[in-house]
């Protein structure tokens, strides 16, 4: 198999490897960098579970070939553990039962930081629409949609 030299940042870390130009960043970030927070949900890009930052933005781990990051800034939820706003999220969706399985909530918890990051006070409404491109199966989005209204409701 043909590999590809590549460099880029992950959680602000350099990252240098020899990869298949088919590999998925989902599964380079999970088997070759043992960040297992971006879980790997549909594998088609549709329930959001591998949601990850490239370059600042939301994207689906899954659906990124690990070559097209070359020299691309990645942040998993790893690399926000200790960012203000992420510490916020995470203590609201425990006290507002945003979470039961878990299987959804690193990509809910990242899009839930980009979302309050752009717009500090959103709207129910704008909540549930920023969020509708990450499946849950357990907590009917109540949790979870209160969760961020309370981080929004709440001055940091």
């Amino acid at each position: 198999m043909t590999t590809m030299p590549i460099s880029f940042e992950v959680n602000a870390q350099p990252v240098s490897a020899e990869v298949e130009p088919r590999t998925h960043l989902a599964d380079f970030l999970r088997e070759s960098l043992r960040l297992t927070a971006t879980h790997l949900g549909c594998e088609h890009g549709v329930c959001g579970a591998c949601t990850v930052l490239i370059d600042g933005q939301p994207a689906r781990a899954c659906l990124a070939l690990t070559v097209a990051v070359d020299g691309a800034q990645v942040r998993t939820l790893e690399g926000l553990a200790d960012d203000p706003l992420m510490s916020r999220i995470k203590q609201a969706f425990h006290e507002h039962h945003g979470l039961q399985c878990g299987f959804c909530t690193p990509g809910m918890l990242i899009s839930a930081w980009d979302l309050l990051r752009r717009e500090p006070a959103p709207d129910e409404a704008r909540i549930r629409v920023a969020m509708s491109g990450n499946l849950c199966r357990c907590t009917g989005y109540q949790g979870i949609v209160r969760a961020i209204c309370a981080v929004a409701q709440t001055p940091a």
